[in-house]
């Protein structure tokens, strides 16, 4: 094993006892969302109310020493909200600056389909290029700018689906379930003591593990993963399937290939390996391609997901050996 990736390998096991501490169960989700931040992108979060959506973000800010802002998307909300404003100062006879909620590291969007589409492009700019423009000024955000935007799977009055486009500039699709009986009576049992997550968080019995400047070093540490060409083969048929399936709409595209290969790159990583396996591949596609490709309507109706339709092409492309 590398030696660097073994501390990389080491210290993310210590985040995830940390993160452990607050959030019960929801390994998976929790590394994937560690796949997000680690390789600089964005996530979609979905799931029921009270999954603890916003908790696992506020968590993972804190564990890896960053900054955390939050947005209540709601119909009325204008872009100026998210991104901040200039306001006159009479004292000083000058506009300041009042900086909106994207000036921070970690920035949950809660519901961000419940806001227009006006106000859902404003955040286009800040997730693509890290920057926003405010009256005709540019302003950078923080190099770990990254956007957790969560969405009610089962509650769709009064929203504004997302379009395709700005679906598209989310890594993943992180998707948090209920919990086991296990994990529910754990919950439970904590919630009558004193270590309910809420207050375990807020009493700062999470240490933090990273900084800013460490987290930095991390995503370094990528570069040294190599993925064999046929493996990138591998997973640009996978992609190039999508577009040929019988049952799908719309396939994905270029970028769909590119968030699969950083992602096979940071779990293989987090593995401690210095090479990318297939398995790697295979834990990342559900989630790469999920919110990307649109199913015919014939295919919904028999009751056909999207995730069946990743299985079905993930067994159809061969696996180079």
């Amino acid at each position: 094993m590398n030696e660097r990736l073994e501390v990389f390998k080491d210290t993310l096991s210590q985040v995830k006892a940390e993160v452990a501490k607050v959030i019960i169960g929801q390994e998976d989700v929790v590394d994937k969302a560690l796949v997000v931040i680690l390789t600089g992108n964005h996530a979609l979060i979905e799931g029921v109310p009270g999954i603890a959506k916003t908790l696992l973000v506020r968590t993972l800010a804190q564990v890896l020493g960053c900054a955390f802002g939050r947005i209540q998307f709601t119909p009325d909300l204008m872009p100026a909200d998210i991104t901040g404003t200039n306001v006159f100062n009479m004292k000083i006879n000058e506009f300041n600056l009042v900086k909106g909620p994207v000036f921070t590291a970690f920035l949950l969007a809660d519901e961000i389909n419940r806001a227009p589409a006006k106000t859902q492009s404003a955040l286009l700019q800040a997730m693509q290029e890290k920057h926003v423009t405010i009256d005709r000024t540019t302003y950078d955000l923080s190099a770990h700018f990254t956007v957790f935007a969560t969405q009610n799977p089962i509650e769709f009055e009064g929203t504004y689906p997302l379009p395709e486009a700005q679906k598209d500039r989310f890594m993943l699709k992180i998707t948090m379930g209920p919990p086991s009986l296990e994990q529910e009576l754990e919950l439970a049992n904590r919630m009558v003591g004193d270590n309910a997550p809420e207050r375990v968080l807020a009493a700062h019995a999470v240490k933090p593990i990273l900084t800013p400047e460490t987290l930095t070093t991390f995503r370094e540490a990528l570069k040294i993963v190599l993925i064999r060409e046929e493996l990138v083969r591998y997973l640009v048929e996978i992609g190039r399937k999508t577009r040929e399936h019988q049952g799908i709409l719309i396939g994905a595209g270029p970028r769909a290939t590119q968030a699969l290969i950083l992602g096979s790159l940071c779990f293989a990583a987090m593995g401690g390996r210095d090479y990318v396996i297939p398995d790697d591949i295979k834990a990342m596609a559900a989630s790469v391609l999920e919110h990307r490709l649109i199913l015919r309507p014939e295919y919904e109706i028999e009751g056909l997901s999207v995730i069946e339709v990743v299985n079905e092409i993930l067994q159809d492309v061969s696996v180079p050996r």
